[in-house]
């Protein structure tokens, strides 16, 4: 027999020792399947978020309101066009994906803390080569914050306190330099030949926990 009307006959059933057995069985019959149907409802209305833990590295260009002021079609220019030379091919370099550019900025994640530190680094040190060759009044300078944290994922971006935290890291980067949270230097500190400067616990705008935040210079 189709496994339809198999079902189909096991609800008669149901219903023929409900209306046999009185009140009480109807409400145990009933309760369960009632149960069901109200946590599938539930889940519809507020499906679960889905949340991962991820590398994220957040950058932005050192003055940029300053730089577009002086010289706005040539300050785009060549921030697209470092974008497009220099970060985009260092983040596929280093297995990463942009999630999106903002404004002056850009905002990245890694399946690795060390592939993102790593990028990092190696952007920096390109841009640094790439100034060599202007007037300081039209050098482009990134500020770069990377951390390791647990984010909620969207269709087109990532949110969350991980991702609030490395954008309070890029602030206090150098122009030119990277910040990176203490989860972050514990497992790159042995990976990666740099020079970490400890900037000690810094109390960053809108966490409420003061984070131990290490310094990277690009040379």
């Amino acid at each position: 027999m189709p496994k339809y009307l198999l079902d189909v006959n096991y609800t008669l059933e149901g219903i023929r020792g409900v209306l046999a057995g009185g009140g009480s069985v109807l409400v145990q019959w009933l309760a369960p399947r009632a149960a069901q149907l109200w946590r599938r409802l539930r889940a519809t209305r507020h499906p679960r978020l889905e949340r991962r833990l991820t590398a994220v590295l957040v950058a932005d260009v050192v003055g940029y309101s300053h730089l577009m002021s002086g010289d706005e079609e040539g300050t785009h220019r060549r921030l697209v066009s470092y974008r497009r030379e220099v970060i985009a091919p260092k983040v596929r370099e280093h297995h990463g994906r942009i999630v999106k550019n903002t404004g002056d900025g850009a905002l990245v994640e890694f399946g690795s803390i060390v592939d993102a530190v790593r990028c990092a680094l190696e952007v920096q040190r390109a841009m640094v080569a790439r100034n060599a060759e202007l007037p300081e009044t039209h050098r482009i300078q990134f500020r770069m914050g990377v951390n390791l944290g647990d984010v909620i994922v969207a269709s087109d971006d990532i949110y969350g306190h991980g991702v609030n935290l490395a954008a309070r890291l890029e602030s206090l980067a150098a122009p030119g330099g990277v910040c990176i949270s203490a989860d972050a230097w514990r497992h790159v500190r042995g990976a990666i030949a740099a020079e970490f400067v400890d900037l000690g616990e810094q109390q960053l705008k809108n966490i409420a926990d003061p984070e131990h935040v290490f310094a990277i210079a690009p040379a």
